[in-house]
């Protein structure tokens, strides 16, 4: 039985949990990911509308931007969401300590009795830890929090901020620099191993399957830079 961590004191400076980590990493991948199809998408259209370099630039560049601060707005807001109900269900659980504390105990005792402890001695560690860090111990039981240790919405945003105007910013410079002659068939190879780069770092990160996750989003990709090149050469 691995034992509960006692809650950090409020003067040290709290180490990030894996969890944490994981929800940084993964707003910057997806982010990433956004910024290549987002940006490629209105590069393919405004290519196949116009030949002048400056112009796909500017369309290209300003797209990226919006992509990049929309990304970073929303998981703010997400995050934060998550953050708020995280502490608002701790604050649940320190006010049952003053009018529940028996019933908590008793959660906790039916939560180690779910792992296969006999109901005496998942009775006496529910006592025990109850007892030592009550209000660290009744989180984590229920709602496998690490008292003081919530989604940091800020970090996330900022990842996602600079992940996707890093993957919007390939797709934009392999467009504009590549000759007209190669354009196009430049950028959807330079797409393609993006995401493909991207899928494979996802599906690492959420234990998917790698080949799925690639050639969807390959799919993906080629599917969006269809669509916009046709709604170019219709415009």
């Amino acid at each position: 039985m691995t034992p509960l961590k006692a809650p950090l004191k409020t003067t040290e400076k709290p180490h990030q949990t894996m969890e944490e980590k994981m929800n940084t990493l993964r707003a910057g991948v997806l982010g990433s990911n956004d910024g290549i199809l987002t940006v490629v998408g209105v590069l393919f259209s405004v290519a196949a509308a116009t030949t002048n370099n400056f112009t796909i630039f500017i369309a290209g560049l300003a797209d990226l931007l919006a992509c990049a601060f929309s990304m970073a707005a929303g998981e703010y807001a997400s995050v934060s969401s998550q953050s708020d109900t995280e502490k608002a269900a701790v604050a649940i659980e320190q006010a049952r300590l003053k009018t529940a504390k028996d019933d908590q105990i008793k959660e906790v005792q039916a939560f180690y009795e779910a792992k296969g402890v006999t109901s005496e001695t998942a009775l006496a560690i529910a006592k025990d830890l109850m007892h030592k860090k009550p209000l660290a111990t009744i989180v984590n039981v229920k709602y496998d929090l690490e008292l003081g240790h919530y989604m940091n919405p800020w970090a996330a945003a900022f990842a996602s901020l600079f992940s996707a105007a890093f993957g919007g910013v390939f797709p934009l410079v392999t467009m504009i620099l590549l000759p007209k002659a190669y354009k196009m068939t430049g950028t959807i190879i330079a797409v393609t191993i993006a995401v493909s780069i991207t899928a494979f770092i996802s599906a690492k990160l959420g234990d998917g399957k790698v080949k799925v996750s690639i050639i969807r989003n390959i799919l993906i990709g080629l599917i969006t830079m269809a669509i916009h090149y046709g709604i170019g050469q219709l415009f």
